[in-house]
């Protein structure tokens, strides 16, 4: 396809032939972009967003709060959970 475009671009020089391509390109592209990908929008599942409140576990979990914090930005725990460490594992020789 791109090989009978850029034959059928009526001038010689490969400068002038690369520099219609390229409008060609940005036209073909902002076609897609104003008119094409808008009008397919509505038929595209992307805002189709299901957010599950339940917890896995079969409990009802509380929503987040959504009142500003009066100590600041909330903090990470001080100390992370860790494993308890296990039995090194030996390997046959």
């Amino acid at each position: 396809m791109y090989a009978w475009i850029w034959r059928h671009i009526p001038f010689k020089q490969w400068q002038l032939k690369a520099l219609v391509s390229l409008v060609l390109i940005g036209a073909v592209g902002a076609l897609l972009w104003y008119q094409v990908f808008p009008a397919v929008e509505p038929a595209l599942p992307f805002d189709d967003v299901q957010v599950e409140t339940t917890d896995p576990a079969g409990g009802q979990m509380e929503p987040p709060s959504t009142a500003p914090s009066s100590t600041g930005p909330s903090k990470l725990p001080s100390k992370l959970p860790t494993k308890t460490p296990s039995a090194p594992q030996v390997l046959p020789s």
